[in-house]
């Protein structure tokens, strides 16, 4: 149920999702740069790093 809404999280605000699991790290860092370039490749950074 966790991953479940992990994931849901990951679609939705993906850098709360990368926060969420590891804290400040230079992931969170990467999805937010993702994240303000396109959209999809922030989702897609967030589920690796959820998934991995």
């Amino acid at each position: 149920m966790e991953r479940l809404l992990m994931i849901i999280i990951a679609i939705i605000l993906p850098p709360v999702a990368v926060f969420l699991k590891e804290k400040l790290s230079k992931n969170f860092i990467i999805n937010i740069v993702l994240c303000f370039l396109f959209w999809i490749p922030g989702v897609i950074h967030a589920l690796w790093v959820l998934l991995k």
